[in-house]
């Protein structure tokens, strides 16, 4: 297990920043970013106020969900933890999110262990597409697509502003760590439109096949500065190992 520096660091700001999505490569324009998100419907906004039951002020949180059911989302844990008033944006309407379950094993100061909670909203999301859960143990070395609602920037950069636009792009599962699967941007093989997710995408999603493989955790760095620049990881909970909680949960 490798450890990094300022992992928490990451895990805290990434659901207290304003949502807009990752950083990209310099080299590819932007629009394919944008044009590649708008094909994740199933890739929601998600808010509401958070640190209710903390001595912290109450602040507005953005961040990212996935819809996988009519009345289910799936989020990072860290995102939904001690909230209140938690709604999803899809297609420019809001969705109240009544209940919430986090996962039991999940710890604020355990970075990379069990980050993955649900959301149900009585009302239908009216999707004509949910994706299905990814069940196989498979994904490194496999191409993936990632998509959230994060700040944004490109690799030399890191993460410089909010435009609350959706974005996609792809990476390649380097390898599984803990409950997550890893990528990067820097050494063995590169994408076309190479991605990494970045403040505000946490709970967003790592896709595999068109199923989701994975949730959207938070960002490594060797540097000190997680703010997904070359160097940078980024780590997804990976679906796989809790297929069967999700399935029990949502029944």
């Amino acid at each position: 297990m490798i450890m990094r520096e300022n992992l928490m660091a990451i895990a805290i700001v990434l659901y207290s920043f304003i949502a807009s999505a990752g950083t990209i490569d310099p080299s590819v324009p932007d629009q394919k970013y944008k044009e590649y998100g708008s094909k994740f419907e199933c890739v929601v906004e998600i808010s509401g106020m958070c640190c209710c039951n903390s001595k912290e002020e109450k602040h507005k949180f953005h961040a990212s969900a996935v819809a996988i059911d009519p009345h289910w989302i799936v989020t990072a844990a860290h995102v939904v933890k001690d909230t209140s008033d938690v709604v999803i944006k899809l297609k420019e309407k809001e969705y109240k999110i009544s209940k919430i379950i986090i996962h039991e094993d999940f710890e604020e100061g355990q970075v990379g262990h069990h980050d993955i909670a649900l959301g149900y909203s009585e009302e239908d999301f009216g999707l004509s597409f949910y994706p299905d859960l990814y069940d196989k143990e498979d994904e490194v070395s496999k191409i993936a697509s990632l998509c959230g609602y994060g700040m944004t920037g490109n690799f030399s950069t890191g993460v410089v502003k909010s435009d609350g636009a959706k974005r996609a792009g792809s990476n390649i599962v380097e390898r599984t760590e803990r409950s997550v699967l890893v990528c990067s941007i820097e050494g063995g093989r590169k994408t076309s439109l190479e991605f990494m997710i970045g403040s505000g995408d946490s709970g967003g999603g790592l896709f595999l096949d068109g199923k989701l493989a994975g949730v959207n955790s938070f960002v490594m760095a060797t540097d000190g500065k997680p703010n997904s620049d070359y160097g940078d990881e980024c780590a997804h909970t990976r679906i796989s190992i809790y297929n069967k909680w999700i399935e029990e949960k949502i029944k």
